[in-house]
């Protein structure tokens, strides 16, 4: 190990232990040097132009960046510290300034069009021919032929995009870990199951106070908002929540994102004009599926036409009930969460607390592995020799057949405070074979279940158990690339409206009956999922599938909206184009004080600007894919079908970006994608 630097340790894992927020910038500075000089050496007049001297050496650089970065971002999104903040975002804008740098380096550019312009190109590798097609494609995005002082401000742009996004995603962070509320008097938490307060307790606990702390860490958002009979407790924890870094709520204005969406807006709209596109939504389609605006909008508009009665009609039915079984004449935002289960517990003798005990996570966390061992013949071993970051957190070796160990995963599955909300598959190491040695894949798999209490397992709801199967999803397609260029294996360089398809693809088998034998086992008796329950939950499986459709074409929408109608001399419009998108699909409106795009990471501080459609897109191709191993079930075979599951793997999982993902599609199914299978999959076919 580099004893000065542990993030200049080209080692195969990173040694979470001895990283400090000291060794940041130093490591930061001494690699982007580094990667300067390796440009300029294979830019030299004179040097070669062939795959191995000009793109291999590229790959080589960006990985030793990664291998230190990686581990920093991520500490930043599982460990937060003031002290980690402080270096991670300068050191974020000086990576994304040396990347811009890079991309509007005329030279290099040159020598990978040399490269294409080879007459040996047809003869590379269709990975190594992706490579340089995704590197040209890129330094065009990238500003290279802008001419001062576009060329500078559009890098100017990049910087500070990135400092924007990281400051939303802290206010976000910080806002969720500000707000809590005490209660001393179990009636208050009338309605909420054991499970549920003893989440609460622990919580109160590790703020070193007695009696139950709700706060707004998913767990205790989840448990209140759904089960909670204290009405003015739900509404107390949706006005916190809801309105988390804005000008409204209970630190209105303290970490308050709207000048930052602002900013956002108006600086992505420059950049996409500075390249020469209309929009910001043109820009993001240049790396999509998706070909045109008027596509997405009418795939969007269609699917909001068929959601939306079924929805209308959800909705009177649950104001009916709250009316007349639960005595709420008004029903509001808060009490929808509420009111839902108590219907659905009505309508299919159903409450997600039968079902957890089914639900242990071990043994879930086992059941997935045996489930992965049939589709693809690959086996996770834990290890208890690698340097973690929690003591909650475990690291498995991913063995092929032959006992080969191929890549490899850390897994940490519960909330904590420092620890952003939701759910999430990022890259620690990728798959590379630079012929001088081979790098294997690791994945950090992420998720912020509520966590074991008093004697007990961890006990996930059926939700949780489709997150964890989806982050997996994730996971198994980087893990199980056979690609051995970073830049276009597994999930990277991947068409963004195509990268949720293995994760959506892998939620099915949450509710296939052979699979559930895998997993869905009591925590004490070891009994299985009963038939009868099984049945029941199959029952409600479509359970408000019209409110759930609409709700994510809403923020879709949005999404595509503001980026596609953005005017520089109007602004953001926000909240305005909020109201548009919820006039043409929403059933119900929240209050005027909600504030949901201030706390919308997805768009303002992840990879899903004017893409958020994306996650339905995907969708359609994962219940598409899903069908050929429902066929083999219908014949009488196993729906978990080894022969299938290999085909998966082979033309899914395992090409990356090395084609387009629409001929991955139709290499497994055999044919292109079927509209209505997305529909089917909610049940509105």
């Amino acid at each position: 190990m580099n004893q000065a630097n542990p993030l200049l340790d080209d080692a195969e894992l990173p040694a979470f232990s001895q990283i400090s927020p000291d060794n940041v910038t130093p490591a930061i500075d001494t690699l982007l040097a580094a990667s300067r000089a390796g440009i300029a050496a294979l830019t030299t007049p004179g040097a070669p132009h062939d795959f191995a001297s000009v793109m291999l050496p590229q790959e080589r650089l960006e990985q030793r960046i990664a291998h230190a970065w990686s581990p920093v971002s991520h500490l930043h999104s599982v460990a937060d510290s003031e002290a980690l903040r402080k270096v991670y975002g300068p050191a974020e804008e000086k990576l994304t300034d040396h990347a811009l740098e890079v991309g509007q380096n005329r030279d290099l550019y040159a020598a990978v069009q040399a490269v294409a312009d080879a007459p040996d190109f047809a003869s590379l590798s269709r990975a190594q021919r992706a490579l340089v097609e995704h590197a040209l494609r890129d330094f065009r995005l990238s500003g290279v032929a802008l001419e001062e002082p576009a060329r500078s401000r559009f890098r100017d742009i990049g910087v500070e995009l990135s400092k924007l996004s990281t400051e939303f995603s802290n206010a976000v962070l910080d806002a969720t870990d500000a707000w809590h509320e005490r209660i001393t008097d179990e009636r208050d938490l009338a309605g909420v199951p054991e499970s549920g307060r003893a989440v609460l307790r622990q919580y109160a606990k590790e703020q070193g106070t007695d009696g139950y702390l709700v706060t707004l860490k998913q767990p205790s958002v989840q448990t209140v908002m759904t089960y909670a009979d204290n009405r003015g407790l739900r509404e107390r924890v949706y006005w916190a929540y809801q309105t988390r870094a804005s000008d409204q709520g209970p630190h209105a204005g303290k970490y308050d994102n709207s000048a930052r969406i602002e900013r956002i807006m108006g600086l992505r709209h420059e950049a996409a004009r500075l390249l020469g596109f209309a929009n910001a939504v043109e820009e993001s389609l240049a790396t999509k599926m998706a070909s045109a605006p008027a596509d997405v909008l009418a795939f969007l508009r269609d699917l909001a036409g068929r959601a939306k009665p079924v929805a209308q009609k959800e909705l009177v039915t649950l104001r009916e009930f709250a009316s007349n079984e639960l005595h709420i004449d008004n029903l509001e935002a808060w009490d929808v969460a509420y009111a839902s289960e108590k219907l659905r517990q009505k309508q299919y003798a159903l409450d997600e607390e039968q079902l957890k005990p089914y639900f242990p996570l071990p043994v879930v966390i086992d059941g997935l592995f045996g489930l992965v061992h049939r589709l693809y013949g690959i086996s996770l071993t834990p290890r208890d020799d690698v340097d973690v970051w929690h003591p909650d957190v475990r690291y498995y070796d991913v063995i092929d057949k032959s006992g080969r160990i191929f890549a490899g995963a850390y897994i940490d599955l519960y909330a904590r405070s420092g620890k952003r909300g939701g759910a999430w598959m990022d890259v620690c190491r990728a798959r590379f074979d630079d012929e001088a040695h081979t790098q294997i894949p690791v994945a950090f798999l992420t998720c912020n279940f509520a966590p074991p209490t008093e004697g007990r397992p961890a006990l996930l709801t059926h939700d949780d158990v489709l997150t964890l199967f989806h982050e997996f999803g994730h996971g198994f397609h980087h893990l199980l690339t056979e690609v051995p260029l970073p830049s276009v294996g597994g999930i990277d360089g991947v068409e963004w409206d195509a990268v949720e398809l293995p994760s959506q693809f892998m939620e099915n088998f949450g509710w296939n009956r052979e699979a559930l034998d895998l997993f869905a086992k009591h925590w004490e008796t070891g009994e299985r999922l009963p038939d009868e329950l099984f049945e029941r939950m199959l029952a409600a499986r479509h359970f408000h599938a019209g409110l759930f459709l609409v709700r994510q074409l809403e923020f879709a929408l949005f999404d595509f909206l503001l980026h596609l109608e953005y005017d520089p001399v109007k602004g953001a419009r926000t909240l305005e184009v909020l109201e548009q998108a919820r006039h043409e699909i929403a059933v119900l409106h929240p209050p005027a004080w909600q504030r949901f795009p201030h706390a919308f990471t997805h768009i303002f501080a992840g990879g899903y600007a004017a893409g958020y459609y994306s996650y339905l897109w995907a969708e359609l191709l994962s219940a598409d894919a899903f069908g050929a191993f429902e066929e083999h079930a219908r014949d009488g075979q196993s729906v978990i079908e080894p022969a299938t599951g290999e085909r998966f793997r082979r033309e899914i999982l395992a090409v990356g970006a090395s084609r387009p993902a629409i001929e991955s599609f139709v290499a497994f199914r055999g044919r292109k994608p079927e509209p209505d299978a997305l529909l089917r999959s909610h049940g509105l076919a």
